[in-house]
């Protein structure tokens, strides 16, 4: 009887979650209901999905408003028609994109197996098609009485329109409402906001008041009997593309050639291992249907391949031979001894995951190859949620309170009872519409390519990017058996590509690299030292100050060392304690005979702690007796994907159950569960860390042998984990030259002449892009600048701009001194910008300003820089106010464990974390005088009395600890040392008090 209900996917309008709105049907006796969601379809599979559970029948359509206004309402007849309206609401989200104020007309373009309901209130047409109705609201009945429609009653249904269950879901609404249109909640007009009458009612309340219209009961239910939907949930059966050549046996054909074809390219001479692997494989990957996935993935890297493109095909799919045969991934799982049930077992309804890494700047021609190659495609979205603390900020504004107040309430820094009654308010209702949807993103790099057209599922919308998005996330894709590609981009492999490049120009003599020969990279000696010494800034997931410590705690200076430190490293390995006793037994082997011999046998590689993601299935499937796919759910619940919590809680009492059952002593079984539940949704699958070491292997050789062209390369391509400093002093301390921006040499990204580093215009804060591109077109034009006026001459340059330059010293090839240069442009050029140069017939005659001589220090160079660049290209130590004559280095430090010293130190970084009471700690990452790191714990008692102050060089007292070979300090005292006054300013300062 209820044809239009609400979800809170009716954004910044309802205020039900799906489940709450199904468990109100059920209470309130319906029997079926219809979920129109406004503008969206986000919620209808999941409506439809959890139906049953409350026993309700699930109709689905759209509210289709302008704003707040009720326009017309679709129901469709059968999934059909549910495709019908996905496609014509789509329409109207993709104009919105490109065409301002684009208005849902009042009339409903006509569309097979729908129906259409339109609002008595405002319907002014007389005729109706045979498919559409009129629906009349409760408050509508006495105007009924006197309109035309009385006598047409075979057009009249029932319209209980459902949006809150209460006067709180109200006030709720209109908050949101207030939200949407960023306005005080006093001003939201009474159009912009749903009526109190819009909640639940029970099915005989509603008919009680329809009784005097009888007709307008039979034609509702009627009209709801007439719509069914059906999907199918069961994941037996994928619902992406089911082949890629059109016949699926002509694909099996194809994906064995192409993986027999791959032999002679990864083994040369396969052993039996390979062959019986490969068969294996192929076998089941034909079973389970998953043979269009793997070879849509090779037609995607097959054409990256074409174009030169670097990647890196990693997730759980990098288990697999098969990809490895046909160049998905570069890791081989023979050599690795990869788990394959993690990749795929018979158990296993989804496609293995497939994550595909391209550069930052091909990954968008990949998926515009993919939109144009592939038919039914499309993004995935995600939702974003409110926040707490956005939601405080939302609803301060909201509510008219100033932003002192709302800065103290999004901190949580007060007392809820000492708050007023408006900022109690505040507080009820953030929490109140925490984790409600605010608004549609984009997947980070989730594709999806499906069988059936995508509007089957959903409707889409067109963001900036350009390419249809679904309403829906990737968990719902996956429930209905669409799984996706995901095609993601990270700027590492920009910087082995572009450093490769780099070295062909900077060294012409070199024959060119082969950057893909790993198995060399393996044995490389001076990548082993790399590696043994954690000295790998700028290379790809090795570089950051934990995975610094870890690979010097190690020793690490193998491939398999790297691939499992990769995995240690993440969250969950190294709060479980697991990250501690994994480098006790790799580090000591007497240590290694404290594993429990099961955990052992299962995992020897890694001395029986559970490190990679498949471990969990090891153990949960040998030590804790389940079945692959009962291990496989367990994967999946821990990793955050699972829905149903009460599968997963039975196979957790399958696994202690099992246990008990064979003998194993309770703790211990509890135990090995702690450690299972603290990291399965955290730990990297073992090809994954793998496919990771990889690229990590590729930057190490360019940093052991090409270190200044792959800093060049870091830089220009948005450095990494530290910022922008650090990789100009990692080049420093390779002996690189570094030199501000120069009008005639440099371009918009830093280059490299020889050991000459010339920092790009594109690093200069305030630099119009514009310009950089003008001043570099009319150089390769025109040639070399020869001086200010030559350049004043050809540049339409505005002061502000020409000031950036000339303090970054670019013009210094002239030899004349920056404060003149300034005079000179100052006098020579107007404040506001020209629009263009006009060339004349005859040059006019250059005016000759006498420009005073004026003092200029390297210290105002520096001030300058750290002014435009963000930092000083001398050393920071150099501008202390009071020069130190403190002696100890980073090199010192092994010699003095246990004691107390006094270091000087830059900072780089830091990081917050919080100790197991819940209080703030810290740990600090410096560079001592010799550019040499410095790493320094501050527990919270330190952490609150001594807190950083941003950058500068700190003066660290601290007692000097060491694990495992890794030096730090435990800080006692700490304070940021004391810079020169501004030497720009001082000389004006001495200016004025000479003229005073």
């Amino acid at each position: 009887m209820f044809i239009n209900c609400h979800t809170y996917y009716s954004l910044r309008y309802g205020t039900l979650k799906i489940s709450d709105l199904l468990n109100l049907g059920q209470q309130k006796g319906a029997i079926s209901m219809a979920l129109t969601d406004i503008n969206s379809t986000s919620a209808c599979l999941e409506f439809v999905r959890i139906s049953s559970d409350y026993n309700v029948k699930p109709i689905l359509g759209v509210d289709f408003r302008n704003g707040a206004k009720q326009q017309f309402i679709l129901l469709a007849e059968n999934n059909g028609g549910f495709q019908n309206i996905n496609e014509y609401l789509s329409e109207f989200l993709h104009q919105r994109n490109s065409t301002e104020n684009v208005e849902i007309p009042s009339k409903a373009k006509q569309l097979l197996n729908t129906f259409v309901i339109y609002p008595f209130a405002s319907f002014e047409s007389e005729t109706l098609l045979e498919n559409e109705f009129i629906g009349v609201k409760i408050e509508d009945i006495n105007r009924l009485k006197f309109s035309p429609w009385k006598n047409r009653q075979e057009k009249l249904v029932m319209l209980q329109t459902v949006t809150f269950q209460n006067k709180k879901g109200f006030n709720t609404h209109r908050l949101l409402r207030a939200i949407d249109n960023n306005t005080l909640l006093s001003k939201l007009p009474i159009s912009e906001q749903s009526s109190e009458v819009d909640i639940f009612i029970s099915e005989e309340k509603l008919k009680k008041s329809f009784e005097e219209f009888p007709q307008l009961i039979k034609n509702t239910e009627a009209l709801l009997k007439r719509c069914n939907i059906s999907f199918n949930f069961s994941k037996e059966t994928t619902c992406n593309q089911k082949s890629y050549t059109t016949n699926e046996d002509l694909d099996f054909r194809l994906l064995k050639k192409l993986a027999y074809g791959g032999i002679n390219y990864r083994y040369k001479r396969p052993g039996e291992r390979v062959m019986v692997r490969m068969e294996k494989e192929l076998g089941i990957i034909k079973e389970k249907g998953f043979v269009s996935y793997f070879l849509i993935n090779w037609k995607i890297l097959k054409y990256a391949r074409s174009k030169n493109y670097f990647y890196v095909g990693r997730g759980s799919g990098a288990n697999s031979i098969i990809a490895y045969l046909l160049r998905i991934t570069d890791v081989d799982p023979v050599e690795l001894d990869l788990y394959f049930e993690r990749f795929i077992n018979l158990y296993r309804k989804n496609p293995p995951d497939f994550d595909i890494d391209f550069s930052w700047q091909d990954r968008d021609d990949i998926t515009d190859f993919i939109f144009k190659t592939f038919k039914n495609t499309a993004l995935i979205a995600v939702y974003n949620t409110f926040k707490f603390k956005a939601s405080v900020r939302e609803l301060g504004k909201v509510f008219g309170l100033p932003k002192e107040e709302i800065d103290k309430l999004s901190t949580q820094d007060c007392s809820f009872e000492t708050l007023d009654k408006l900022s109690q308010l505040v507080i009820v209702y953030s929490q109140y519409i925490q984790g409600f949807p605010n608004y549609l993103g984009i997947h980070a790099g989730g594709i999806l390519i499906s069988e059936k057209p995508i509007h089957h599922y959903i409707a889409t919308f067109m963001p900036p990017k350009g390419y249809a998005t679904t309403q829906f996330d990737m968990v719902i894709a996956e429930d209905i058996g669409l799984y996706k590609f995901d095609i993601l981009s990270q700027r590492g492999l920009g910087k082995i590509k572009d450093a490769v490049e780099i070295v062909k120009y900077n060294h012409p003599e070199i024959p060119p690299l082969d950057i893909h020969d790993i198995k060399r990279f393996k044995k490389d000696e001076k990548i082993k030292t790399l590696l043994r010494n954690a000295q790998a800034i700028g290379c790809f997931y090795v570089e950051s100050p934990a995975m610094r410590m870890l690979l010097r705690k190690l020793q690490v200076d193998d491939y398999l060392g790297l691939v499992a430190a990769s995995s240690v490293i993440r969250p969950g390995v190294a709060k479980s304690g697991m990250m501690r006793e994994y480098i006790l037994r790799y580090r000591f082997p007497e240590k290694r005979k404290e594993a429990h011999p099961v955990l052992l046998d299962i995992m020897p590689e890694t001395y029986g702690v559970m490190v990679y993601q498949e471990d969990v299935i090891k153990v949960a499937h040998h030590f804790g007796g389940l079945d692959l796919s009962e291990a496989d759910m367990l994967r999946r619940g821990m990793s955050g994907k699972f829905r149903s919590r009460e599968e997963f809680q039975k196979v957790k009492d399958q696994f202690f159950s099992n246990c008990k059952n064979s003998g194993k002593p309770e703790a211990f079984t509890a135990d090995v569960w702690r450690q299972i539940e603290s990291f399965a949704g955290y730990a990297f699958a073992k090809g994954h860390s793998a496919s990771y070491a990889v690229e990590s292997y590729q930057s190490l050789f360019l940093k052991a042998y090409f270190p200044l062209e792959y800093m060049v390369a870091t830089l220009n391509n948005g450095g990494g984990f530290y910022s922008v400093e650090l990789y100009v002093h990692e080049a420093q301390m390779h002996g690189g030259n570094i030199l501000q921006p120069c009008i005639n040499r440099s371009f918009g990204n830093t280059i490299i002449d020889g050991k000459d580093i010339y920092i790009g215009f594109g690093f200069l804060q305030s630099l119009e892009s514009k310009l950089i591109q003008k001043i570099i077109i009319e150089r390769n034009k025109k040639g070399v600048f020869e001086s200010l006026d030559d350049f004043l001459e050809r540049i339409s340059i505005g002061m502000e701009q020409v000031t950036i330059l000339i303090k970054i010293n670019a013009f210094r090839f002239t030899g004349r001194n920056k404060r003149e240069l300034l005079w000179e442009a100052y006098m020579k050029i107007n404040k506001v910008s020209f629009e263009e140069n006009v060339y004349t017939l005859f040059k006019p005659k250059k005016i000759d300003y006498k420009t005073p001589s004026l003092p200029h220090t390297a210290l105002e160079d520096a001030f300058d820089e750290m002014e435009l660049l963000g930092f000083p290209l001398c050393s920071p130590f150099d501008l202390l106010t009071n020069p130190s004559e403190n002696k100890w280095r980073a090199v010192h430090l092994p010699q003095v464990i246990g004691k107390i010293v006094t270091i000087e130190a830059y900072l780089i970084t830091t990081k917050r974390t919080r100790t197991s009471r819940g209080d703030y700690m810290y740990f600090g990452n410096f560079v001592d005088r010799d550019g040499h790191f410095v790493d320094t714990v501050h527990f919270p008692p330190v952490a609150n009395q001594y807190r950083f102050r941003g950058k500068g060089v700190y003066s660290i007292t601290g007692k000097v600890m060491e694990e495992f070979d890794c030096i730090s300090i435990e800080v006692i005292k700490m304070e940021r040392l004391a810079i020169i006054q501004d030497p720009r300013y001082a000389v004006e300062n001495r200016r004025k008090t000479a003229a005073l």
